[in-house]
């Protein structure tokens, strides 16, 4: 491509552009496909990436596929290993959770929320004659700048935010009569923020997965007996202790972690809102995309969305003192929406992508007390409040949730100037069917991970049972103010509401099982729940039965399962939680606390990336709707021009 090089036009070209105005338009069948137009993109219209090759890869794949193929193609391209790991040094955002300011995108400092233009290519296509000349002109109401190339050059240029460019090229052949061409630009940016809880982080799906060893790793059990010990994969990398006896620093452990690009709310590229957001940057060339991701693993209504929540952890290498709050989501979106309309008036929040309301009735407390079995375990785990009940849940689904949704609402109306339908509440699926709708029947396939971990049968159907007749239902009716929900105002304060992955997930539950599982999965991950090697001596060694190293294990290649069970959760992530409260933290790195959260934290029962890809191809369409980006198509008009006239200035 080479970059437009301005020139004004001469007084005559100018004068034949007047009488150009008067001759009568072109019919609009003359509009046909192969006549020749101008058309423009904008590029590199992800703003969240720093570098087009990224983008480029994403629009790629994305060709005559939904999000969920040009996942699973993505997956096989990197052989398993995730798009997103080398890319998640390559943002607007650093993993702090900071917005770069300025962020220098394909090298040229912007202003992330507010741009003051945008980059884009413009080509004249259809039936352009071979060795033609185009002369362009550019016009954005400051004057016109002018280039001269042959037709087949694309131009690369940037025109201002919030302002009309009006493209106007003459063409030139040989003797044949000129033609001028014109197209109104007008870069459209929308501004989209992501809210909720896991779900909507991507909790499950680290940006660069974890690399695993073939040698194990040392925990107790809450036992603390001598023969109270197992072992696990180690972290590939650590040659600290991995024995038991041999404690090590957790600064050291850490810096073989899995990496987020925001490690204290696990928000991953692989969330179904980071990736509808690019979708819509993929599929619809006029629009730049400007995402705000705010969603934090764990979050409820009142910690997490209103008010401040704790930390899953601290980024890697940061062996100092770890932040273990964070910020209110919806104080953290009104910031920046404020900071923006100081620098642009018009600038208004167009979207929010949101999820939220399982924390709100104990969902994580739910699956502890389905996979965790054994006496002692359930004892501690109940003491300490970690477990929770199907009542449990079913009190706060009906007492607190609905109140709680009338604070979230009033606190958004302001940032949607009043009007909820640009909220896309995005509801969960249930992480527990299969071939077509039949709930898991439980055990320790997936989740023996943990010698106390076995989905108890009788108390998953009665989670399962709950999530699909009452759970859910309540949160459509909350979202959409039906069901007796509390809306002051039921058309401003409806929500956008979108549950069309459900059915798709009902033959994807974490107990789903395929022929085309990867290898390993198939190989080395035991439905009879006897993965891993139960003699501590030969473990230390090669804690997997299969006799296969833990390191071939990849955490995104195509799996008939969406959702991440135990031991995807330890392979993919092991995450050590260091935003516990201080009762809660374990004495060292082979404490039982820890080889309990480090197979549940790191996303067991949330979806993969195939899964929320899933959910970004039912959250497109609403969210395009509720943008009207279907509506307008480019303007473009075409005539002839008429000759220079005599004495006209060259």
């Amino acid at each position: 491509m080479i970059p437009v090089s301005f020139r004004r036009f001469c007084a005559g070209a100018l004068l034949l552009a007047g009488l150009l105005a008067i001759l009568p338009p072109q019919p609009a069948a003359a509009q046909d496909a192969g006549a020749m137009q101008i058309n423009w993109e904008v590029r590199n219209r992800f703003r969240l990436f720093r570098e087009e090759r990224d983008f480029l890869l994403h629009v790629e794949n994305a060709r005559n596929r939904n999000i969920l193929a040009a996942e699973q193609s993505l997956e096989l391209q990197s052989e398993g290993r995730g798009w997103a790991r080398n890319m998640v040094n390559r943002l607007c955002i650093d993993l702090q959770g900071r917005v770069n300011q300025p962020c220098t995108r394909d090298n040229v400092k912007e202003n992330y929320i507010t741009p003051i233009d945008h980059p884009i290519t413009v080509r004249l296509t259809g039936a352009v004659p071979v060795g033609a000349t185009c002369a362009w002109s550019f016009d954005d109401g400051d004057g016109a700048q002018t280039s001269t190339f042959d037709c087949a050059e694309p131009i690369n240029l940037r025109v201002r935010y919030g302002k009309q460019t009006v493209a106007t090229v003459d063409v030139a052949s040989g003797s044949d009569p000129s033609q001028r061409l014109q197209a109104e630009i007008q870069v459209r940016d929308i501004f989209i923020a992501g809210l909720g809880d896991s779900i909507a982080s991507g909790e499950g799906n680290p940006d660069r997965p974890l690399a695993l060893s073939d040698e194990g790793f040392c925990f107790r059990s809450y036992l603390g007996t001598a023969g109270a010990q197992y072992y696990r994969p180690s972290r590939a990398g650590f040659k600290g202790g991995r024995a038991c006896e041999a404690p090590d620093t957790l600064a050291n452990w850490q810096h073989y972690s899995a990496l987020w690009f925001n490690s204290p709310c696990h928000r991953s590229l692989y969330s179904y809102q980071a990736r509808t957001a690019l979708a819509l940057a993929v599929r619809y060339t006029h629009i730049a995309v400007t995402y705000l991701p705010l969603a934090c693993t764990g979050a409820s209504i009142s910690d997490g969305l209103l008010g401040s929540q704790r930390a899953r952890e601290c980024p890697p290498g940061k062996s100092g003192v770890c932040n273990t709050s964070v910020n209110a989501q919806v104080a953290e979106l009104r910031e920046a929406v404020t900071a923006a309309k100081k620098r642009q008036p018009d600038r208004n929040l167009d979207l929010v992508l949101l999820s939220i309301g399982a924390n709100d009735v104990y969902f994580s407390g739910l699956v502890a007390d389905v996979i965790v079995d054994t006496a002692t375990e359930r004892a501690l785990f109940r003491r300490s409040g970690v477990m929770a009940s199907v009542d449990d849940s079913r009190d706060a689904l009906q007492r607190e949730l609905p109140q709680n949704f009338v604070k979230l609402r009033e606190a958004l109306k302001p940032l949607v100037g009043g009007d909820l339908s640009h909220v896309v509440y995005v509801s969960y699926a249930n992480p527990a069917l299969a071939d077509g709708g039949v709930p898991c029947r439980g055990g320790r396939g997936g989740f023996d991970i943990h010698p106390a971990f076995n989905a108890d049968p009788q108390r998953l159907a009665r989670v399962s049972t709950f999530v699909d007749t009452e759970f859910l239902p309540q949160l459509k009716g909350l979202a959409t103010c039906t069901r007796g929900a509390l809306c002051r105002d039921p058309e401003a304060d409806r929500m956008t509401f979108v549950d069309a992955h459900q059915t798709a997930f009902a033959d994807h539950g974490f107990c789903a099982h395929s022929g085309n599982d990867p290898e390993f999965d198939r190989t080395c991950f035991a439905e009879n729940g006897q993965s891993f090697d139960p003699d501590i001596v030969s473990a230390a060694s090669q804690p997997m039965l299969c006799g296969r190293g833990a390191s071939e294990y990849r955490a995104y290649l195509p799996r008939a399962r969406w959702i991440r069970d135990a031991n995807d959760s330890y392979f993919a992530a092991m995450t050590y939680p260091q935003g516990l409260p201080a009762a809660s933290q374990p004495t060292d790195i082979h404490d039982a606390t820890w080889g309990v959260l480090s197979a549940v934290y790191g996303g067991a029962v949330h979806p993969s990336a195939e899964g929320h890809a899933a959910m970004a191809d039912a959250t497109l369409p609403a969210a395009s709707a509720v943008l009207g980006l279907d509506a307008v198509p480019p303007n473009v008009t075409r005539g002839l021009l008429v000759p220079l006239l005599p004495g006209a200035q060259q």
